[in-house]
């Protein structure tokens, strides 16, 4: 019998939910931001969010920031629902943190 008071047997490894964080230089940004080539840090977010999916399909988000500014979309949904291009190309930053969310307690947000 194993008396040891730190194994809990339902700690198992298990998907929840899915995190993805982006640090872009400021060259790259430079380069990147233009209207005709939205690939910015939230864009970037958004296809690791797109392939963290499985991770959690109630919600999703991004926060970005330029290092002066914070901009948040977030919303229920699936990661291709919740983000259209314009929603991307309104996200300008070189620093972006998203979440994909399955919730296991509290309701859905």
């Amino acid at each position: 019998m194993d008396d040891n008071i730190f194994v809990n047997e339902e700690d198992k490894l298990h998907d929840e939910c899915g995190v993805i964080g982006v640090y872009l230089n400021s060259k790259t940004v430079k380069d990147e931001t233009a209207q005709n080539a939205p690939m910015n840090a939230a864009t970037l977010a958004y296809y690791g969010l797109y392939s963290l999916q499985h991770r959690g399909q109630e919600s999703a988000g991004i926060a970005v920031t330029d290092g002066s500014e914070l901009k948040v979309h977030k919303q229920l949904g699936l990661v291709a629902d919740v983000f259209k291009k314009d929603d991307l190309l309104s996200l300008v930053g070189h620093v972006a943190v998203g979440h994909v969310r399955y919730a296991t307690a509290g309701g859905c947000t």
